[in-house]
């Protein structure tokens, strides 16, 4: 574990010092300051409408962040061979492919953390009520956008930047239309071992209704953990098998 967090924490420094984060992080920033400047759709409307474009910009800004990051962290490690003065200290190759997603995981949680922030004194500053159901919103696009970030990171332990930021986005885009795609029933009565990434799609009950419980966001949080399990199972099967 200790090799884990050594590497997760070597990660985040890295990604602190390159230029990416703190672009999409002020970009971001600035986006959300001029999301009061939409069209007012009338009284308790134009509220409704920020969550929601705020929701929709802290998605966007966060899966470019974490395309930038995934995409290139182990193939450049490669070419550069600097992964080798890692796995050659004791360090097995599964323990480095997840700890370079958690490292990663943890700048993405910073951002969006910081993008809720910001969209929160905007808001406040605005119609004069604290939108706290954003950080419910916020936790859905962290889960979602971990997982994508994960899908990145398997491919790009056998791909390249350019493939694997193709197979990541192929993966998002697959799952939210698989149950439209198959015809089936809606999101309550989908099987749970049906990939269905819409799970952590909260805009409606976060932006327009009462938010989430308690009960969904159980069972989000399992949902992204089992996510997370079977594709860095797969991330690590195809990195040990890579010829170094």
């Amino acid at each position: 574990m200790s090799n884990v967090l050594a590497i997760a924490a070597a990660v985040v420094a890295d990604a602190i010092r390159r230029k990416v984060l703190w672009v999409v992080v002020v970009f971001a920033a600035v986006l959300a300051m001029a999301i009061p400047a939409l069209p007012s759709y009338g009284v308790g409307v134009a509220d409704a409408v920020f969550r929601e474009v705020a929701i929709a910009l802290m998605y966007a800004a966060g899966l470019v962040m974490a395309l930038a990051l995934a995409v290139t962290r182990i193939p450049l490690e490669v070419e550069r061979r600097s992964v080798f003065n890692v796995i050659s200290r004791d360090v097995r190759r599964w323990q480095y492919v997840f700890a370079t997603w958690l490292g990663m995981f943890v700048v993405l949680g910073v951002m969006v953390l910081a993008f809720t922030v910001a969209s929160l004194v905007v808001g406040y500053a605005t119609y004069g009520v604290v939108m706290w159901r954003l950080l419910q919103a916020s936790l859905a696009v962290w889960f979602e956008i971990g997982v994508i970030m994960a899908v990145a990171v398997m491919f790009s332990c056998r791909f390249g930047a350019v493939t694997s930021a193709v197979g990541a986005l192929a993966f998002a885009l697959v799952g939210h239309a698989f149950v439209s795609l198959l015809g089936l029933p809606e999101l309550a009565q989908v099987p749970w071992y049906i990939p269905n990434l819409e799970v952590f799609n909260v805009i409606n009950p976060v932006a327009h209704g009462a938010g989430i419980g308690l009960g969904y966001a159980a069972g989000m949080t399992v949902t992204f953990v089992a996510w997370i399990a079977l594709v860095m199972i797969a991330a690590s099967a195809l990195f040990a098998g890579r010829d170094l």
